[in-house]
């Protein structure tokens, strides 16, 4: 056999011994130490943990286990290893490297050390030491990075006080091992506080389950828990911690608005992204979340090299962090108690904002129900006849004068469809003041056919229609698009067909007709104000003429408040395929120094429903 063949046949036999990975280092290695230190630092840098361990010589025990930490406990996105000049002396070999570590929020974390070599058996090893991994690690050390968040800001009122205080809150667990009867534990837990059975058995029968652990089921103010104490107390198995915690003046008080404060979600993580950790605290919903960069602040962050006997604890980075940051909304306290008091006892899905009439900054938000979207703010509906606010300033900037003969007939056919009025009435000869305070559909349609669509458009959008605003939370975009046809334009002029708002739209249409002009509406302090659109002041004269009377002489009745002077407009609104159609239950209108909207998802006819719920609002003012 040739010397070539031998060579060959041999180097097959180290390949099929030592694995393709073991021969790639082994052939790389054997001749250079420069050779040997590229390879283990490649294979650092890229996880390979099985090479560099064939690579070295006095590997501890855990050699695959302390590598594979590392990144995680320093909190390292990426890191590479440069490779300076290699000495060597015989049969030993000092190779210098500098390690950079991407820390996120800590920056970059970059230090120089060396890998010591040795030359043993035709190939060269690295002889590992603690040291090759830090200049200061030990065989017991263990990197360390804390982070440690300031107290969250505050959500603060319109008068600048704290709307949250902090608030003693019971969390309610399990501890396994002193579980008797699970299934009764469960139902209590159900009776109790309404948890989901499934959710709790599924935690107790999780993988890995150990008898010592405290799962938490759910977290209950301190009141709430002393009251149920003696069912929950004796169960077995149930156990108590308490703690403090951010709460508002109520469970629900402007939940939709104020939004949640939480352990974060995975989905968060990938959002968020560093320095925000598995177990962080965040805001999950509203405005927690709109300003969660402001509320949460940035935490002072350490990384160390310590050891669990304390014995080497030595800071290598450090980052003070950034203070936390209260964010003034313009929610007021007694206002949005009000509100919140207008709805109890309303068991359809409904909602109510409140703005202040001179600045637009919205007081108060309900949505109910509370585990449902923010209707208030994020939904879009059909406005109905509480639209013909805006129709009627659109015919009174027409030149058609409040007293100006009209008619009001059952029905009216436009383009082949027949609209008629609520429940079929007519008020025959009548003027734009009448049909507008008794909502006569047919009236309205039949005055605006002497308008043209991009006027209607233009006095819609003088309502904010069609406009984009800024605004911290998902706001529903209010629209009048360009009527299609003419019957598209007749149903459009009493707030129906593709015609869209939200409530808190309508509350500002409502601020509008009270301050003679449209203005955004804001949520919180600082935010910045957008130009009032102008309305002829004779214009909001006759209209807030004509909203009084809605409430003292037409369909608003129901909303009268002795002692209040209120004005209003009622709204019907059909929605769905049904015949006869469902319909919303709308009142907007104002009264004092402030304008509101109230809907009720399905109620029916709004001076029957919303109106009351209004009037109850006023008194609660």
């Amino acid at each position: 056999m040739t010397t070539s063949r031998k060579i060959a046949v041999l180097s097959l036999l180290l390949l099929l011994a030592a694995g393709a990975t073991g021969y790639f280092f082994y052939a790389q290695s054997r001749t250079k130490p420069n050779a040997a230190a590229k390879d283990f630092l490649r294979a650092w840098e890229e996880g390979d943990f099985k090479a560099m361990e064939e690579l070295s010589l006095n590997a501890p025990a855990r050699f695959a286990e302390l590598y594979q930490s590392i990144p995680d406990d320093m909190g390292a996105t990426d890191y590479s290893f440069d490779l300076g000049v290699v000495t060597e002396e015989g049969d030993q070999a000092v190779a210098p490297f500098r390690a950079t570590w991407n820390l996120g929020g800590l920056g970059e974390f970059a230090y120089d050390t060396s890998l010591d070599l040795e030359h043993k058996e035709d190939r060269w090893f690295v002889v590992w030491s603690a040291g090759s991994v830090h200049p200061d690690f030990t065989v017991d050390s263990s990197f360390e990075r804390t982070l440690t968040w300031p107290q969250r800001g505050q959500l603060l009122g319109a008068d600048g006080k704290a709307i949250t205080e902090q608030r003693r809150v019971v969390v309610v667990g399990i501890e396994p091992r002193r579980v008797k009867d699970r299934a009764a534990m469960v139902q209590v837990l159900v009776d109790q506080l309404q948890v989901d059975p499934a959710a709790v058995n599924a935690d107790l029968d999780q993988p890995g389950l150990r008898g010592d652990w405290f799962l938490p089921v759910k977290t209950i103010p301190a009141l709430e828990y002393e009251a149920k104490r003696p069912i929950l107390y004796p169960v077995p198995g149930l156990v108590f911690q308490n703690q403090q915690k951010r709460l508002p003046p109520t469970p629900d008080f402007a939940q939709h608005v104020l939004g949640t404060v939480g352990e974060v979600t995975k989905e968060g993580l990938e959002k968020l992204g560093d320095p925000y950790r598995q177990g962080d605290q965040v805001g999950r919903s509203g405005l927690e979340a709109a300003f969660e960069e402001r509320l949460a602040g940035e935490p002072s962050m350490e990384l160390r090299i310590s050891t669990a006997d304390g014995s080497n604890n030595k800071v290598l980075l450090s980052n003070p962090g950034k203070p936390a940051e209260d964010v003034e909304t313009t929610l007021s306290v007694p206002v949005q108690n009000a509100a919140e008091a207008a709805l109890d006892g309303v068991t359809q899905p409904a909602a109510i904002v409140v703005v202040e009439i001179a600045t637009s900054e919205v007081r108060a938000a309900v949505s109910r129900p509370i585990g449902e979207f923010n209707r208030a703010i994020g939904g879009r509906y059909p406005p109905g006849s509480s639209f013909k606010i805006v129709s009627a300033a659109t015919l009174l900037e027409s030149g058609i004068a409040p007293d100006q003969e009209s008619s009001c007939p059952p029905t009216i056919k436009v383009g082949g469809r027949t609209f008629k009025n609520f429940e079929g009435e007519f008020l025959g000869a009548t003027t734009l003041r009448q049909l507008f305070i008794h909502s006569c559909n047919t009236g309205f349609i039949d005055l605006t056919r002497q308008i043209d669509d991009a006027r209607m458009i233009e006095g819609a959008e003088e309502f904010g229609f069609n406009a984009d605003y800024d605004f911290p939370l998902h706001v529903a975009r209010s629209s009048f698009p360009d009527p299609k046809d003419s019957t598209e334009k007749a149903a459009a002029t009493i707030g129906q067909g593709r015609v869209l708002a939200s409530p808190l739209h309508m509350a500002t249409v409502a601020g509008a007709a009270a301050s003679t002009g449209w203005r955004a509406p804001t949520l919180t302090s600082g935010a910045a104000e957008t130009d009032k659109l102008p309305m002829d002041p004779t214009v909001g004269e006759n209209l807030r003429a004509f909203m009084t009377a809605v409430v003292n002489e037409g369909t608003g009745s129901g909303a009268k408040v002795p002692g209040h002077a209120v004005a209003g407009k009622t709204g019907t609104a059909e929605f769905g395929e049904q015949t006869p159609p469902e319909t919303h239950a709308w009142f907007v209108g104002y009264s004092g120094e402030y304008a509101f909207a109230v809907m009720v998802e399905g109620g029916g006819v709004g001076g029957q429903v919303a109106a009351p719920i209004a009037a109850r609002l006023i008194a609660g003012l």
